[in-house]
């Protein structure tokens, strides 16, 4: 395993079967309950965007502590109090101030929602504001029965951002996504899941890191190639009608039908054994 910071509060881990095969990225700032200055969303926005073309299989998102990301620093600096709504923790929240610290945000959400690798959020204790709508850019969410939600932003007197107006819409529906941004609630992992249905899968605490751990060993040993035009193929679908989609399929097949990884997952078929991909 082997680690980098690329900011004081961001660090980013490497492993896996293959040596480097399992991104993880920790948001490291647990006093402040993993809450985001608007630096910190730049570099978690730059590291999204280099793990696309690191040779990484699959990412693995999470917050330091017992806490996965209270949303973003209203404070603006490293002292203040976090758990905030929205923003990018810019000083100045006025005027273009506030336009460029909001564009900042946005291009940190979508670092993380179009990176090309698998994304697999692990969320423990506080998931809201910002923090929720990061959960949201990644592919899937695991998360502990003591994890709780909110798009808290009513609260603070706050419209939507990062995301969240246009990710809870296609993860939940309108009448869900609007009775969560409207009551602002403080939603628990079973309600979560049970009701809301942005959630995965909900496992004790003491249980997380091993259930995200066996998803990820799964995911990595799958076809890099396949897997990622399979969740490009997912995420445009939301956007696009049948003909697009089955025009996008046959170019997509076309690209995986000329792969090594295929022609291997061929052999094992008829060898009876299990397929070794190599990603490429």
């Amino acid at each position: 395993m082997t680690e980098t910071r690329p900011h004081p509060h961001i660090r980013v881990d490497r492993g896996g079967d293959r040596g480097g095969d399992v991104v993880t990225v920790t948001i490291d700032r647990p006093e402040r309950k993993n809450a985001c200055t608007g630096d910190m969303w730049v570099h978690l926005g730059e590291v999204f965007t280099r793990v696309g073309y690191s040779g990484a299989r699959v990412v693995v998102l999470t917050g330091a502590g017992d806490d996965f990301c209270a949303g973003a620093d209203l404070s603006g600096g490293g002292g203040g109090g976090g758990g905030g709504g929205g923003t990018a923790g810019s000083a100045d929240l006025t005027g273009a101030g506030a336009l460029a610290a909001m564009r900042v945000l946005g291009e940190a959400m979508a670092a993380v929602h179009r990176c090309p690798v698998p994304v697999i959020a692990k969320v423990d204790g506080a998931c809201v504001g910002a923090g929720l709508g990061l959960a949201l850019a990644a592919d899937l969410l695991w998360c502990s029965d003591r994890a709780r939600f909110s798009a808290i932003f009513a609260r603070r007197g706050l419209s939507l951002d990062f995301g969240t107006s246009w990710l809870l819409r296609q993860r939940i529906g309108v009448h869900l996504a609007k009775q969560m941004t409207l009551t602002a609630e403080m939603i628990p992992a079973a309600r979560a899941y049970a009701h809301y249905r942005f959630v995965n899968e909900v496992v004790p605490a003491d249980e997380l890191d091993d259930a995200v751990a066996a998803l990820t060993t799964t995911i990595a040993a799958g076809p890099p190639v396949a897997l990622s035009l399979i969740k490009r193929e997912i995420d445009h679908a939301g956007s696009a009608s049948l003909t697009q989609m089955l025009e996008t399929e046959a170019l997509a097949q076309t690209v995986t039908i000329g792969t090594a990884d295929m022609h291997e997952a061929m052999t094992a078929f008829f060898e009876r054994r299990e397929p070794r991909f190599e990603g490429r």
